[in-house]
């Protein structure tokens, strides 16, 4: 039998992706390891690495193809001495040709209502196929029913339901080129608005409050909404990436979900300044070099440790308490942000820490991290310093309940010992999940890094 590929979750928080370029053609002779396309996921544009070997008979999903769900079929590979043609059922259901030709009239009636199963929020089931039509229509309050001809809903991804609502497009005459026929954002473009949409108005009779649990329900997805551009100004629209989409998302839920804390210290950075210049001389001959924030993250790692009460999650009637600190080290990327885990801070060396940073940094640009190198992580730290920035508040990355942020060190006035003198002076803020974190607790944990940070051999012994 031929072997089915599936789009696959490339991040752990990956309900659907992006297929951005397939890397082979129909007939190619592929095997294990080799790159089967790029995926644009809700971290980052990935490759895609198959497993299986054989030729390939079927690319189902189109190149560009916007909200692939985890698990879908994407290509088809035929083994050495299979018959090709036994891969051309999932092919024909693919194409527009083996689609039932619904009646235009009920068919936007279901399409009207449908899109709010496609309007998850972030954590929600992958699952956006709903129950057969018969247990679905009740739900939608009596409204007018699909033709038993029709064979089913109207198949079309969330996006483009979102599109066609906002065109005015009738989905039920428009042909699908997604799997099984399913309608995506291209099948769109020679959509004719306003097309049939008027039969929407006409449903078979039903009470008078049938309309208002309608409104009701798509209502949340109005919300989203946001402005047109002003007329007559120059304007270029650019489509979100899915990572963009992943940051707006789980920003926008830490902020409407996480009670924050802020607490601000600042701290002299002289001594960390000198032990750092110091440290770079002895490792020059091994290629390392310490930077400010290589330090800083080891500081943060054993300020956790001594104060275990901050290295916690929140999870509802429950507390993680950690044992070890793993620092998400936030780095910017075109396009976004990602916050590789430097794992065990707190006991690894600071060359080990300073190697792996820039190795992790790297490649995150380069877009080559694994999954299990950006997930994870009990705390973040997010520095802005080499851009001036004097002080900021960062956002918690949800689950994790603090994240530090690192301002520029500067020439400032400072009392040292009673006395005032000039000195390199950094703001640092912590946020913190006041579910999870008491401000007390907070407070301790910023002392113990500033006290750190200005005694730096007491984070080496």
């Amino acid at each position: 039998m031929p072997t089915e590929i599936k789009m696959p979750a490339l991040s752990p928080t990956m309900e659907e992706g992006t297929l951005a370029k397939w890397l082979v053609k129909e007939g190619d002779q592929v095997k294990s390891g080799d790159i089967l396309a790029e995926i644009e996921t809700d971290k980052a544009t990935m490759e895609f690495e198959t497993i299986d070997e054989g030729t390939v008979t079927q690319l189902l999903v189109a190149e560009g193809t916007d909200g692939v769900k985890v698990g879908s079929v994407i290509l088809v590979l035929a083994g050495e001495g299979e018959d090709a043609s036994a891969a051309a059922t999932p092919k024909a259901d693919a194409t527009p040709a083996a689609k039932p030709a619904p009646t235009p009239k009920a068919e936007p009636e279901v399409a009207s209502k449908e899109p709010a199963v496609g309007e998850k929020g972030y954590g929600a089931s992958p699952a956006d196929d709903p129950a057969p039509k018969q247990t679905q229509l009740p739900e939608q309050g009596g409204g007018a029913a699909a033709p038993a001809s029709s064979g089913g809903r109207v198949k079309a991804s969330p996006l483009a339901r979102r599109l066609a609502e906002q065109q005015g497009v009738d989905l039920s005459g428009v042909t699908g080129t997604g799997p099984n026929g399913r309608i995506v954002k291209a099948d769109l473009a020679n959509a004719q608005p306003g097309q049939a949409k008027p039969a929407a108005a006409a449903p078979t009779p039903a009470p008078a409050a049938q309309p208002q649990p309608v409104a009701q329900a798509e209502a949340p997805r109005a919300a989203p909404t946001v402005a047109p551009a002003p007329e007559g100004v120059p304007v270029e629209t650019v489509k979100l990436s899915n990572m963009r989409k992943t940051i707006a998302r789980r920003l926008t839920e830490s902020k409407q979900t996480v009670p924050h804390i802020y607490l601000t210290v600042d701290v002299n950075l002289d001594a960390l300044l000198a032990l750092r210049t110091q440290l770079n001389k002895g490792l020059e001959s091994r290629g390392v070099k310490l930077s400010v924030n290589d330090m800083l993250v080891k500081a943060h790692a054993v300020a956790l440790m001594e104060v275990p009460v901050c290295n916690v999650q929140y999870a509802g009637d429950q507390l993680h308490q950690f044992k070890r600190a793993d620092i998400s080290v936030a780095v910017s990327i075109p396009g976004g942000l990602i916050t590789p885990v430097v794992t065990g801070a707190d006991v690894k060396s600071l060359s080990a820490i300073a190697t792996e940073i820039k190795d992790l940094a790297t490649r995150a640009r380069d877009g080559k991290l694994q999954p299990h190198e950006y997930s994870g992580g009990t705390a973040s730290l997010s520095n802005m310093g080499m851009y001036g920035i004097k002080q900021f508040e960062a956002v918690i990355n949800p689950p994790q309940a603090m994240i530090l942020a690192i301002g520029a060190g500067e020439q400032r006035p400072y009392v040292v010992d009673g006395q005032l003198t000039v000195a390199t002076i950094m703001s640092a803020t912590g946020s913190f999940d006041h579910r999870a974190i008491d401000g007390a607790d907070g407070a301790k944990f910023m002392a113990a890094f500033k006290r750190l940070v200005e005694n730096p051999l007491g984070m080496l012994a």
